[in-house]
């Protein structure tokens, strides 16, 4: 048997409980009726900030009894799920939003008139303006034990080493097969013609507190160890931002600008002020090979190294003087030289360095199969050609393409006073080859690592070889690292040569 209405209306009104159950249960029958009535609202719409926002709305009816529901309870709420004729103020409550935007209605329904809907729109959260300054305590300009130039501390850089596959190493310093650096290592590095060392290092890793981009103080601590067991052998040393992840290297684009920029400097200002006391010896590294293919792109990528420059010179002492590095597009020379054309602003006039990589031909140096548009290349250099395996004769990016390549860099930074860095450099071992192949594909890698170190210097360009260490089949290796050993003696000497 149907209710009255009067009982329907005592029998809805017990469901209604303020910011409660958004409508009654289901056996509860929303009143039927023949008759057409009014059923209107004051607001048809609400916009809402991300906090939490109270509308209070006027509904105006002369249906018996109407009902009122959300699409997104979770978040939107009012005060009374439910009333009868006359004029009725509900409170619309919508949450605190710490998400994306967001949209939801409400509908009010009821058998005599027709539906009413109630569109409710919400902000974003804001996105994050910044990390808190780390540059706490920045200290008068220090000029002792920095007296050089960057052209006169280029002058004295004369063969780079990478620890590769280490520092930077996702999981940390030995997840990728290398052991952790000793004094020893290095000790052995300088005792074998090295006088300058690359420390390619990652840091969102090491995060004490993503929140605040604040770093971890024992990972801090622990590069700053490493560096000095490098100038304790008064050897030059370099320290960067290398992939980490690729937060950065990634991302050089408008939508991250503001982003990265913000953890670039909160980086940087951590990492200068914990090196702040090494003299002209350790020199900083904006980023690695930053992914850049056009003009727009590249002025992202000044922009971040704008912000590192800015970064290191505010922490004051002896890095109000230190010279700084800036990579060029994908450190790749040709593309530097077609779009690194303005570099970032420094107040410290001649402390500025650039930095490009060297594995061309690619084919020769780091190919590791064949692929459809090409073949590895095993041979290198115009006396060096294999008769017998001809197909893996270099056809690209030998010696004439070196030249040609190296003296773009001559002409558009050195002849400038902007020495050029060659942070990374090298050509894999083809440990697959047997025989005269063999004899021959290492004969061909040592004369390209001379090649390579000989024009590099001949162009005031500064070669840093890339060592991987004790990974995969040693493949890029100078030193055995488990043992501190030279591991191989032809390369080694092959670029000492190159210095002649």
């Amino acid at each position: 048997m149907k209710k009255t209405i009067q009982n329907y209306i005592i029998s809805m009104l017990s469901c209604i409980t303020f910011f409660g159950v958004l409508a009654c249960s289901a056996d509860k029958e929303t009143p039927q009726n023949t008759t057409i009535n009014s059923l209107a609202v004051n607001k048809t719409s609400i916009e809402a900030n991300n906090t939490e926002t109270t509308t209070d709305i006027i509904i105006n009816t002369d249906v018996t009894a109407w009902l009122m529901n959300s699409d997104n309870a979770s978040w939107i709420k009012f005060s009374q799920a439910g009333g009868t004729a006359g004029s009725t103020t509900v409170k619309i409550t919508v949450l605190e939003n710490t998400g994306v935007a967001r949209t939801g209605k409400i509908t009010l329904t009821s058998g005599q008139a027709e539906p009413v809907e109630i569109a409710i729109s919400q902000k974003a959260a804001p996105v994050e303006t910044g990390f808190p300054s780390y540059n706490k305590n920045p200290l008068p300009a220090d000029a002792s034990g920095m007296g050089s130039t960057a052209v006169q501390l280029a002058a004295k850089i004369k063969l780079g080493w990478n620890i590769g596959n280490t520092m930077e190493a996702t999981g940390g310093e030995t997840a990728w097969g290398n052991p952790k650096i000793t004094k020893q290592l290095i000790d052995l590095v300088k005792a074998n013609g090295f006088n300058a060392i690359r420390i390619p290092c990652s840091w969102n890793q090491y995060l004490a507190n993503a929140k605040t981009a604040e770093l971890k103080a024992e990972w801090l601590n622990r590069v700053k160890e490493v560096v000095q067991y490098c100038v304790d052998n008064d050897m030059y040393v370099l320290v960067n931002i290398h992939w980490d992840g690729g937060w950065l290297e990634n991302n050089v684009t408008e939508a991250k600008k503001d982003e990265n920029n913000m953890k670039q400097k909160a980086f940087w200002e951590q990492i200068a002020t914990t090196l702040r006391g090494f003299d002209e010896h350790v020199l900083f590294a904006s980023a690695n090979e930053p992914n850049v293919e056009n003009a727009t792109q590249m002025a992202v990528l000044n922009s971040y190294h704008q912000t590192f420059i800015d970064a290191v010179r505010s922490t004051g002492g002896k890095n109000a003087y230190r010279v700084l590095v800036v990579q060029g597009p994908s450190t790749d020379i040709e593309k530097t030289n077609k779009l690194m054309l303005t570099l970032p602003t420094d107040k410290v006039a001649n402390r500025m360095m650039a930095e490009v990589h060297f594995y061309t031909p690619y084919q020769f140096c780091l190919m590791d199969k064949d692929a459809d548009w090409g073949k590895m290349f095993y041979y290198w250099g115009s006396s060096f050609h294999s008769t017998t395996d001809a197909s893996r004769n270099a056809t690209w990016g030998e010696e004439a393409d070196v030249d040609k390549l190296f003296k773009s860099m001559k002409t558009q930074f050195v002849d400038k006073g902007i020495p050029v860095l060659l942070g990374e450099f090298g050509a894999i071992r083809r440990t697959t080859l047997t025989g005269a192949d063999l004899t021959l594909h290492l004969a061909s890698r040592a004369y390209f690592l001379k090649y390579v170190v000989k024009q590099a210097t001949a162009n005031g360009i500064l070669p840093f070889y890339w060592d991987a260490g004790n990974t995969g089949n040693n493949g890029s290796a100078i030193f055995d690292r488990s043992n501190n050993t030279v591991f191989d003696t032809q390369a080694l000497n092959a670029m000492k040569e190159g210095l002649q």
